[in-house]
């Protein structure tokens, strides 16, 4: 799980494998495979950041290597 932080300042834990796609419009926007749009105040590089060491953390680049 990545944390994010929601626009009205509340943070929370999201499952990155559901996120579909980021969009910058103008804030960040992660729509999910739900079809629900997440709204965050971190910017796209923090997110994939946040993504990456996630993956990295589980252990997961190792089976895309």
């Amino acid at each position: 799980m990545i944390k994010v932080t929601r626009l009205d300042g509340k943070e929370y834990f999201i499952n990155p494998h559901q996120i579909e796609s980021i969009e910058v419009r103008p804030d960040t926007t992660l729509l999910m495979l739900s079809g629900k749009y997440v709204i965050v105040r971190e910017q796209v590089s923090e997110v994939l950041e946040s993504i990456i060491a996630y993956r990295r953390q589980i252990g997961a680049f190792k089976n895309e290597e």
